[in-house]
């Protein structure tokens, strides 16, 4: 998308602007390694995205877009610590590379530095910000933990693990398109309805990113593959493929899953594709997807616009990587 590239573009060119105390280079080495380390920076790009469909213009929600994008990426430093992950975007983690205490410390100071970045805007508005930001970075733990919980956990079932993906992952989403909305001076029903757009945007989104870990094509991926089957995570295709055995078979997969073997993966995705799990996967990212369309149409952007936040979300989710 061209849009996207424009802002991209700007973005970086903020980033830029970044200096670090070589004092201390111990704890910002891995911090600009992250930065650097682009990804697909989506998240601060919606916050100017918003920001430019409410007020024509995306300067002033840069200091917001690089809070959200160092908010996001601290996460990231702490989530492949407490996931042992020895990749991150396709080269090595930062607790890898740096070792586990500069994961740490690299990823509070991160996550400090995202706070400072909102003293840039004047009340009210820093006031909505700052609550937008720390009722949805309260989300993010509490999906966190509802993610550590369920690795000890037998009795994990479907509508927990969305929950759990909304927590984690869709509200710091939708939570960038909302104060990129108010920024852009949206009221507060405008901004919500794109809040809730976000949300079920970050849930699909989410939806297939667990399908490409098992399915995608490794290098652009950026991550090992197969990850969450050889961490027995529960996700949407291990639990629902559960409801869909019945009997010993349900039982050899549970201990399938369970296991170290050296084929585990392998295996894995036999006895999913042998129960169409992709398919099923499909049919819940769709839904989710016509709940997003419902909420943009009701935020009251214009047509030149809704048009960009639709074309933006079969974008994330006609991706194969």
């Amino acid at each position: 998308m061209e849009r996207l590239n424009t802002y991209l573009a700007e973005f970086e060119e903020f980033l830029t602007k970044d200096s670090y105390n070589p004092v201390f280079k111990n704890l910002y080495d891995p911090v600009e390694y992250t930065m650097s380390n682009a990804g697909k920076r989506l998240r601060p790009l919606v916050v100017m995205m918003a920001c430019e469909a409410f007020s024509g213009e995306t300067k002033m929600a840069l200091p917001a877009a690089k809070a959200i994008e160092l908010f996001h990426n601290f996460t990231l430093l702490h989530d492949d610590v407490m996931d042992d992950a020895p990749l991150r975007r396709g080269k090595d983690s930062v607790f890898k590379k740096f070792g586990l205490n500069a994961a740490i410390l690299s990823g509070d100071v991160m996550l400090i530095k995202s706070y400072d970045c909102i003293k840039e805007y004047d009340s009210p508005l820093y006031k909505q910000i700052m609550e937008v930001i720390n009722e949805n970075a309260i989300k993010v733990c509490e999906g966190q933990q509802l993610d550590i919980d369920f690795e000890t956990r037998e009795d994990v079932d479907i509508q927990e693990y969305l929950k759990m993906i909304e927590l984690k992952t869709a509200v710091l989403f939708a939570g960038a398109l909302k104060i990129g909305a108010l920024i852009g001076r949206a009221s507060q029903d405008q901004a919500q309805h794109l809040y809730e757009f976000g949300k079920n945007i970050g849930i699909a989104f989410q939806m297939q990113d667990d399908v490409l870990d098992t399915y995608g094509n490794n290098p652009k991926v950026g991550k090992q593959k197969g990850g969450d089957i050889l961490q027995c995570k529960k996700t949407y295709l291990y639990l629902k493929t559960l409801d869909l055995l019945e009997g010993d078979e349900k039982v050899a997969f549970k201990e399938l899953y369970d296991s170290n073997v050296e084929d585990k993966v392998a295996k894995v995705i036999q006895i999913f594709d042998r129960v169409v799990i992709k398919e099923y996967s499909e049919q819940v990212k769709q839904a989710y997807l016509d709940l997003a369309w419902s909420h943009l149409a009701a935020s009251g952007l214009s047509g030149k616009f809704e048009n960009e936040f639709k074309n933006f979300g079969n974008f994330l989710l006609d991706r194969q990587y």
